[in-house]
C-alpha cells in the first residue's frame, strides 16, 4: 500500500495505472532475462530449432560431437544456423581439394613452397543422394588436427516427425599428408529406420568442350575410373593431370536398421610443364603410374592410411601458437591463427614425410629445423593483418596468402626453413609471430614490450633437438612475465636463458613440469627480452657487449612511455564536476526547501471544508 500511494503521488506518467503496470512488467522481464542466462535465453527465443524439422534435430545432435574440437580451436564448422563463408579445403602441397566448389587444384612443381596454383576442370567429389522426396540439412567441419573436411547430412521423408529415423550420411575428404598423390573420400551411411533406403551415386561429368575426359578400365578384377586432362600454363606449355579412382556402384541399398561404409581412393599424377610435342608419351607414362599406384593402395587397409595421415598432421601441430587472452582488436584471434596455419600448411609439401627421401637429405632437413640460422629477422608479424587475415572467402585468396607468406619468410632469413616444406613453414611462422630470431650463438625473443598486454604461447620451437615453449603470461595485477619450458628429445643438451640485459646469472632450463619464469625487463636502448643458448659462457659475456644506459621493469617503462595527462588537467575536470553538483544541489534545495517551496507529494483526497476555505482565501 505504501508503494502504491507513493507511485500515485508521483507527478507525470507514473501517476497513471497503465504506467505502473508497464513498469512492473518491465521489471519482471528483466528479472526473467537475467535468470535464464545467455544459453537458455537463446533456446527460449530461437526455439532451439534447426531448420528442416526432424532432419534438423538429427543434425543438431551430429554437430554437438564437433563442438568440443571447435571450442579448443581445433576446427571450424558451418551449419544452416551459422553459415560460414570460408573455404573448406584439404591439401598436401601437391594437390588441394576445394570441397564446396568441387574443384581440384594441382602444383606444377614438386619444389617446397610451390603451392597448388593450377585449377583443373576435374570434379573430385563423388555425390551420394537418397532417392525420393525428402527433407535434407547439411553441416561441414574443417578439422585442423585431422587435416580433413567432415560433412554430415541428415535426410528424412517430408512427413517424418521423429529424428530417430533420419538417415545420416557422413563423409570425410582427405588429401593424404604423407602420400602426396592420394585423395580419399570416406562414406558412412546409417539407416536406423524400419525400412530400407536407396541411394544414388554419381560424379559430375565434364562439361562440353572440357579438357578432361573419363573412361572405365579394369585392373586386377577391379573397375577403375581413369580421368585425364590438361592445364595450360605460361610459355605455351601444358601440365598434364591423370586421376585414377576405384569405381563405386551407381546405386547403394542400405537395409533397415543397418549401416553402410565405403571409400573412394584416388591417385592424382601430374607432369612438369611440357611442350605439346611430348603430350602422348607423357600421358601414357602418367596413366601407367597412376593405375599401378592405385592397385597397390587398394590392397592396403584404408583405416591404416587414415591413421597415418592423421598422425602426420598431429606431428605438424606439435608446434603452434596458442592465443590465451586478447585485450585489443588488432591481435588475431585463436580461430584466425589456427585457420591461417592450416591453410598455409595445406599448401606446402612435406619432404620429411617422403618415404623415398635419402638418409643424407633427411638429416640435412632435420638439422635445418633444429637450428634455423637468422630466422626470423625483423619485427614480429603478430599484428600484420594481411598475414593473419580474419576472413578468407575463396581458394584463390588462400593461394595469394601462401605466396605472401613464402615471400615474407624468404626475405626475413627463413629460406632454409621454407625449403624444408610444411615442417619448416610451421617453425618459421611460429618464430615470426612472436619476434623470435636465431643468431650464430643464441635464440632471442625480441617482441615489442609495448604489446605484451596480450597473453599467448609459442610451442614446439626446435632448438638443438629440443622443443622449447615460450609463453607471455599476465599475473594477477596484469603485469607480463615470460614462461619457458623444455621438452627434451633423444639426447639431452643443456640450455641456458637470461632476461634482457643478462645482468643476472643465466638459468639452466630443465624439463620440469612447472617450467621457468623470467621477469620482463626493458633496456635503453631496446634489446631482446630473453636470450636462450647452449653456451653458458656466451650468455655470461653477452652482458658486457650490450652497452646499455638503463634497465627498467616493464611497468616503469610503460609509465615513462605513457605518462598520461598532466595533474592540472585532472584538477580542472574535478573542480568543474564539483561546482556543477554544488549548483545542482542549490537548485533542488531552493525548489523544495526554500521560501515558497511546493510540497513534494500532494494528496488527491481533500475535504470539502478545506476546499471551501481555499475558495474563501482566493476570493479575499
Amino acid at each position: 500500500m505504501w508503494l502504491q500511494q507513493r507511485l500515485k503521488g508521483l507527478p507525470g506518467l507514473l501517476s497513471s495505472s497503465w504506467a505502473r503496470r508497464l513498469l512492473i512488467g518491465v521489471l519482471l522481464f528483466l528479472i526473467l532475462y537475467w535468470y535464464l542466462g545467455a544459453e537458455r535465453r537463446w533456446r527460449l527465443f530461437s526455439g532451439y530449432a534447426m531448420p528442416g524439422g526432424a532432419a534438423g534435430q538429427c543434425l543438431q545432435a551430429e554437430i554437438h560431437r564437433w563442438k568440443s574440437q571447435v571450442d579448443r580451436g581445433e576446427g571450424i564448422y558451418s551449419t544452416p544456423q551459422e553459415p560460414l563463408d570460408t573455404p573448406f579445403v584439404s591439401g598436401n602441397g601437391h594437390i588441394l581439394i576445394d570441397i564446396d566448389s568441387n574443384k581440384l587444384w594441382v602444383a606444377a612443381s614438386s619444389q617446397a613452397g610451390s603451392a597448388p596454383v593450377h585449377q583443373t576442370e576435374y570434379s573430385p567429389r563423388v555425390a551420394v543422394h537418397v532417392t525420393g522426396k525428402l527433407a535434407e540439412v547439411q553441416a561441414s567441419m574443417l578439422s585442423f588436427r585431422k587435416g580433413a573436411v567432415l560433412s554430415v547430412r541428415c535426410v528424412s521423408p517430408a512427413a517424418l516427425q521423429s529424428s530417430r529415423d533420419c538417415i545420416t550420411i557422413r563423409e570425410e575428404f582427405i588429401a593424404h599428408r604423407s602420400r602426396s598423390n592420394v585423395y580419399l573420400q570416406r562414406i558412412h551411411i546409417n539407416n536406423p529406420s524400419e525400412r530400407s533406403a536407396t541411394l544414388d551415386v554419381s560424379t559430375q561429368n565434364p562439361s562440353f568442350g572440357s579438357k578432361f575426359s573419363s573412361s572405365v578400365e579394369k585392373v586386377e578384377d577391379r573397375e577403375l575410373v581413369l580421368s585425364s586432362g590438361r592445364v595450360a600454363v605460361e610459355n605455351n606449355r601444358i601440365v598434364l593431370v591423370v586421376v585414377a579412382s576405384n569405381k563405386l556402384s551407381s546405386r547403394i541399398q542400405v537395409s533397415a536398421k543397418s549401416q553402410y561404409k565405403d571409400n573412394v581412393v584416388s591417385v592424382v599424377w601430374t607432369s612438369e610443364p611440357i611442350e605439346a610435342s611430348k603430350l602422348e608419351e607423357t600421358f601414357a607414362a602418367l596413366r601407367d603410374g597412376a593405375k599401378k599406384e592405385l592397385a597397390e593402395l587398394l590392397r592396403t587397409n584404408v583405416d591404416e592410411l587414415v591413421r597415418d595421415h592423421q598422425q602426420s598432421w598431429m606431428d605438424l601441430f606439435i608446434s603452434g601458437i596458442e592465443m590465451r587472452k586478447i585485450t585489443d582488436s588488432h591481435t588475431p584471434s585463436s580461430h584466425t591463427v589456427n585457420s591461417t596455419l592450416y591453410y598455409i600448411l595445406s599448401s606446402f609439401t612435406a619432404p620429411l614425410l617422403d618415404r623415398s627421401l635419402s638418409g643424407e637429405e633427411r638429416a640435412r632437413l632435420e638439422s635445418s629445423l633444429n637450428y634455423a640460422d637468422h630466422c626470423f629477422s625483423g619485427h614480429a608479424t603478430m599484428h600484420a593483418e594481411n598475414l593473419w587475415p580474419e576472413r578468407l572467402s575463396s581458394t584463390a585468396q588462400i593461394l595469394q596468402l601462401v605466396t605472401l607468406w613464402t615471400l615474407t619468410l624468404q626475405k626475413r632469413g627463413c629460406k632454409v626453413l621454407v625449403a624444408a616444406g610444411a615442417h619448416g613453414a610451421m617453425q618459421a611462422m611460429v618464430l615470426s609471430f612472436g619476434g623470435l630470431q636465431f643468431t650464430e650463438n643464441h635464440l632471442q625473443f625480441q617482441a615489442d614490450p609495448d604489446v605484451l598486454h596480450n597473453s599467448y604461447a609459442l610451442r614446439g620451437i626446435h632448438y638443438n633437438q629440443d622443443l622449447i615453449s615460450l609463453a607471455v603470461l599476465l599475473d594477477v595485477d596484469g603485469k607480463p612475465f615470460l614462461h619457458v619450458s623444455v621438452k627434451p628429445q633423444e639426447t639431452p643438451v643443456k640450455l641456458y636463458a637470461c632476461e634482457a640485459g643478462c645482468l643476472n646469472e643465466p638459468v639452466e632450463l630443465t624439463s620440469e613440469v612447472k617450467g621457468h619464469t623470467f621477469p620482463v625487463m626493458v633496456t635503453q636502448p631496446i634489446t631482446p627480452l630473453l636470450y636462450i643458448s647452449t653456451d653458458l659462457r656466451h650468455l655470461q659475456d653477452l652482458r658486457h657487449t650490450l652497452h646499455l644506459k638503463a634497465i627498467l621493469a616493464h611497468e616503469e617503462h610503460m609509465a615513462n612511455r605513457y605518462p598520461g595527462l598532466p595533474f592540472l588537467f585532472w584538477f580542472s575536470v574535478a573542480s568543474l564536476i564539483t561546482l556543477f553538483h554544488l549548483f545542482l544541489f542549490k537548485l533542488i534545495y531552493n525548489e523544495y526547501c526554500g521560501p515558497g517551496a511546493k510540497p513534494l507529494f500532494r494528496s488527491k483526497v481533500v475535504s470539502k471544508s478545506e476546499d471551501v476555505s481555499c475558495d474563501a482565501r482566493d476570493a479575499a
